[in-house]
C-alpha cells in the first residue's frame, strides 16, 4: 500500500521532528539538518535520516558554508562514518 504525503505535511513532520530532538542545536543546525532531512526522506526511517543529519552536521565545521547534502559528496570517508552510526542500509 503507497501513502501519499503532501510536501508541507512531510516538511512540518520533519521540522517538528528536528525541532524536538536538536533543543541544544543552534538555528543554522537545526537549519541544515531538516534540509538534510527532506533531501533524504525516501528510503531510510526518519529515525535513520535524523542520526545520520545529526552526525554528518556534527563532523562538519562551524563555519561551513555548503549544505549537508552538498558537503557529504566531497566527504566520503564522513558520510561513510554517519551511515555506519545511523545504521542506514
Amino acid at each position: 500500500m503507497k501513502i501519499k504525503i503532501k510536501s508541507s505535511v512531510l516538511f512540518f513532520f520533519i521540522v517538528s521532528i528536528t525541532a524536538s530532538g536538536l533543543s541544544y542545536a543552534n538555528a543554522d543546525d537545526t537549519k541544515w539538518i531538516a534540509q538534510c532531512l527532506m533531501d533524504n526522506a525516501k528510503g531510510q526511517t526518519t529515525e535513520v535520516v535524523q542520526k545520520y543529519c545529526e552526525c554528518m552536521n556534527d563532523k562538519m565545521d562551524e563555519s561551513e558554508t555548503l549544505s549537508i547534502t552538498q558537503w557529504e559528496k566531497t566527504h566520503p570517508k564522513e558520510e561513510k562514518e554517519c551511515d555506519d552510526k545511523a545504521g542506514w542500509k
